[in-house]
């Protein structure tokens, strides 16, 4: 991968082909061992925001994702199958990799919002809607909704900008039966997760789901399973409880902190010129990490 984004060589893993790079994970196909035919998904230290990968890491990041990813696979497990085979890697990703099995993936991002902002935020201020579903008036960012909804997003090639969709779209790209499966499965999932979150003072904003379809031995109908990374700082929005204030911009646990520095006046990058973004400073780095640790420990207990 090169250009804009300037996503680095993966590197090279004895026994593995090399199948594929994103902005933050990298993923091979195991050609040797007890493992072999199975993936390995690898989650680097990179960083991205505005579709660049940065020239600047988070430390520790990469392993931070992959042990929040599957402790939210545990706490899920009754309503979702995963994708994990194993977490016994190679010594050169051990702690940020996982083997897990290869799915036919759904060409749709699933997102669960609880709050309006981001995104949802825009369009519900351009249209009153979300993905088709109408909002009440007076709404603004940060607000609570009524209820949790089901807004997909467009599966964008790396590089390129998720685009919200519609139900309609869902049905269209993967048919009635897994379209509503699809929606019911990432609502109870989100759900699940923001009760789990709310309990241990952190708001779940929103999030965004993969799903593959696995058809097992004996069977002609495919099961849907919860692949990628699940419940991450990368993948949801998490805000501390104590401080919500609908109305502004949250304080949050995610990347929003590096978002804010790029444009903000103290970067000197303005995201409509075109060109890379900066090098984080030093400080940005260090509360972006301490950020992601806080999330980790205060979701699961556990110290990092």
């Amino acid at each position: 991968m090169s250009g804009d984004l300037n996503i680095p060589e993966a590197p090279a893993i004895d026994g593995a082909v090399h199948l594929h790079s994103g902005k933050v994970r990298d993923l091979y196909r195991m050609t040797e061992g007890p493992y072999a035919g199975r993936l390995l998904m690898v989650a680097s230290d990179r960083i991205s925001a505005y579709d660049y990968v940065l020239d600047s890491t988070i430390p520790d990041k990469g392993a931070i994702l992959t042990r929040m990813s599957l402790w939210w696979f545990e706490q899920l497990a009754d309503l979702a199958p995963n994708h994990i085979v194993s977490t016994d890697v190679p010594d050169v990703v051990r702690d940020r990799a996982v083997y897990c099995e290869e799915l036919a993936m759904y060409p749709v991002e699933c997102v669960a919002r609880g709050y309006l902002t981001g995104s949802g935020l825009l369009d519900y201020n351009a249209t009153g809607e979300v993905c088709g579903i109408a909002l009440p008036a007076g709404l603004e960012d940060g607000s609570r909704l009524p209820a949790a909804i089901f807004t997909p997003a467009s599966k964008a090639q790396v590089g390129d900008h998720d685009e919200n969709v519609s139900y309609d779209a869902v049905v269209a790209a993967v048919g009635a039966d897994t379209a509503a499966a699809l929606r019911e499965l990432t609502l109870a999932i989100y759900r699940r997760a923001d009760d789990i979150a709310r309990e241990r003072g952190i708001i779940l904003a929103d999030t965004k789901f993969e799903f593959g379809s696995r058809v097992p031995t004996g069977s002609t109908t495919g099961e849907i399973v919860l692949a990628d990374e699940v419940l991450t700082p990368d993948s949801s929005r998490y805000w501390p409880a104590a401080e919500w204030l609908p109305g502004r911009a949250q304080p949050s646990y995610d990347k929003q902190i590096v978002r804010n520095w790029l444009t903000s006046a103290e970067s000197g990058w303005d995201k409509a010129s075109g060109e890379r973004p900066p090098a984080l400073p030093q400080s940005v780095i260090d509360h972006t990490r301490a950020r992601y640790v806080e999330a980790y420990e205060i979701l699961t207990g556990e110290k990092f």
